[in-house]
């Protein structure tokens, strides 16, 4: 109320109209949509598109949040055979990525196409869409409605008690009940499909609401003799039980994932201080997934080198006054191992501008003081981030320059094509590996990285069965 209408899309912001917003443009809406919850939530009748109240102190409303919401097929394209292949899938990303179009996606796939009983627990209409009529994009799922978020739990365990699902479908697990009720769903044999609240398996293991799903952290003291076999302190970390989830999905952007499996190994790995390192999915713009990615693994953050630096290449980057948009872009092109993360807590390495270092700001002193590498860009652009990360990744090879092994691999395509043999390259770096892989995949061949380091190269094949 009082301020001009605006529209914000990825990377910009549009003004709607200069005059401003009145109580009478308010009342209109709230008029024309359906009812709000006690989340303070509503919808329109057959669409996924959501309004959202800010009230003042006596409840009426001052302010609204419209998102326009859409089906869209082929979303869960990246992941669809852990899916479809009867595991729990826990997603997690931020805000915005498209957790919940993911999430409606699957269930449409497991009901229409494997024609499996559907039922998603729909606490704030966001899957299903506002009305009784749910929204079609859910295909032959059934949907539940939630009166309150408070009794999400309760509607979950009673879609299980009363419907006879083969799959339930769940969009943000944030409390200890809900949690709970995940963990009593997967004991009696339902598969689930949920996101929840967190943007990586890091979050998810220092959250104590939710590490439940990852079967629960507990503190043991082991005997001496235990403690020196492991070669461990006596008072170690370990899981409680077994992770409600088989997979965790990290979704780091739209044509991006992360794949965490078997979780339980996952976690074990995670809390002895060496999180094994997930398995990269990403889409090429011709629709196809690429899963043979490499990702170095994570060592534990004290592992230093002899200069006393980092001796892993950073795997979480906080942007601070630098586009997020531009790096985001970035890793894609280049095909990095690397997330995006929104505060400072896990990240190993901080992209900021000039203007703002010079200001000394206490989130960059705090990182300073923490040990974390701080990388000053001269502008925001994509060709200065592309810079900074490529002179943080590009080691170079052994054999002297990107170009040159680029170019052996060119010839090697050639030749691969030419007389359907397979062909081994010249030992390289992981990031010239990623490159090459990058390079076979766009023409149509298989590769697969084979040798340990420093050894390791990539083998390509004429076709994704040859030997």
């Amino acid at each position: 109320m009082g301020r001009e209408p605006e529209a914000r899309v990825p990377g910009r912001e549009i003004l709607l109209s200069q005059q401003p917003v009145t109580a009478a443009d308010l009342d209109y809406i709230a008029a024309h949509v359906g009812q709000f919850g006690a989340d303070n939530r509503a919808g329109i009748e057959r669409t996924l598109h959501r309004v959202s109240a800010i009230r003042n102190r006596s409840g009426r409303i001052v302010g609204v949040t419209c998102r326009a919401g859409r089906a869209v097929t082929g979303t869960a394209a990246i992941f669809r055979d852990l899916v479809e292949s009867g595991q729990s899938v826990l997603l997690l990303g931020r805000p915005g990525i498209g957790k919940t179009t993911m999430l409606r996606e699957s269930a449409r796939l497991v009901a229409d196409e494997q024609r499996k009983r559907v039922v998603i627990v729909d606490t704030s209409n966001e899957i299903g869409g506002d009305g009784d009529i749910p929204h079609p994009g859910i295909g032959r799922a059934r949907r539940m409605q939630v009166r309150t978020p408070l009794q999400q739990h309760a509607v979950m365990i009673e879609a299980v008690e009363n419907h006879m699902p083969e799959v339930i479908v769940i969009d943000e697990i944030g409390t200890e009940l809900e949690a709970a009720a995940a963990r009593t769903i997967a004991e009696r044999g339902v598969q689930l499909i949920a996101t929840a609240h967190g943007q990586t398996l890091e979050n998810l293991l220092v959250n104590p609401t939710l590490n439940d799903l990852l079967g629960g952290i507990q503190s043991v003291t082991l005997s001496d003799e235990e403690a020196r076999r492991r070669g461990t302190q006596k008072t170690v970390l370990e899981r409680k039980a077994r992770p409600t989830f088989d997979v965790l999905i990290e979704i780091q952007d739209r044509e991006r994932v992360a794949v965490h499996q078997p979780l339980a190994d996952v976690v074990d790995a995670a809390l002895r201080g060496a999180m094994a390192p997930p398995r990269i999915r990403m889409r090429t713009r011709e629709g196809r997934v690429i899963s043979s990615v490499e990702a170095e693994p994570v060592q534990p953050a004290a592992a230093k080198n002899g200069n006393g630096q980092a001796a892993r290449k950073p795997r979480a980057i906080f942007p601070y006054g630098v586009s997020r948009l531009y790096l985001e872009q970035s890793i894609r092109d280049l095909e990095l191992p690397v997330r995006v993360l929104g505060n400072l807590d896990g990240a190993d390495l901080v992209l900021t501008l000039k203007n703002y270092y010079r200001r000394r700001p206490d989130i960059l002193r705090q990182a300073e003081g923490s040990g974390v590498p701080v990388h000053i860009l001269r502008s925001n652009s994509v060709t200065q981030v592309k810079d900074v990360l490529t002179r943080i990744y590009a080691a170079e090879p052994q054999d002297g320059g990107v170009q040159k092994a680029l170019e052996e691999t060119s010839q090697a395509i050639r030749s691969v094509r030419a007389n359907l043999r397979a062909i081994e390259l010249t030992p390289q770096n992981a990031y010239v590996r990623r490159l090459q892989h990058q390079m076979v995949s766009e023409n149509y061949l298989t590769a697969r990285s084979t040798g340990k380091e420093p050894q390791r190269r990539l083998r390509i094949l004429p076709t994704p069965d040859a030997e």
